[in-house]
């Protein structure tokens, strides 16, 4: 049992995977850390300092409080609030990985390019090859 899981951890898309999730996890604190300490102040003064995160609604009378914090340890409250930040910051997370993938793609488009631009031209035999495989695609 033990040989199996060295086999099993040791597989390429295992440690793949692992480098891929703690990648993600550094990544997450950037973008994060970008969403929360540059973007989100700045949305904070063109918007005169409009604050979500204290927004709620009282679930019981026994709630009294003026902020979040203070209503959560009276009773129950709906944060409705918090909820629209979170969006907020999702659909700026979203943004902000959307403009980094589109880059990479471009990255590598370009380099695909210049890699189709070095390579050596094909033979009669391999440009025939080619299109018999674009005509078989395309049906």
């Amino acid at each position: 049992m033990l040989e199996d899981f060295k086999k099993f951890a040791l597989r390429g898309n295992v440690v793949d995977l692992a480098i891929g999730v703690i990648i993600g996890a550094a990544f997450t604190a950037i973008v994060n850390s970008l969403v929360g300490d540059i973007i989100m102040p700045v949305i904070g003064a063109v918007t005169g300092g409009l604050d979500f995160s204290n927004y709620f609604v009282p679930l019981s009378g026994k709630v009294t409080a003026a902020t979040l914090v203070e209503a959560k340890k009276q009773g129950a409250v709906l944060a409705y609030g918090n909820f629209i930040t979170l969006v907020i910051n999702f659909m700026i997370i979203a943004f902000v990985l959307f403009l980094i993938i589109r880059a990479i793609t471009r990255l590598m488009e370009n380099e695909a390019k210049k890699q189709a631009d070095e390579a050596p031209p094909l033979s009669r035999q391999e440009a025939l090859l080619t299109e018999i495989r674009d005509v078989l695609k395309s049906r």
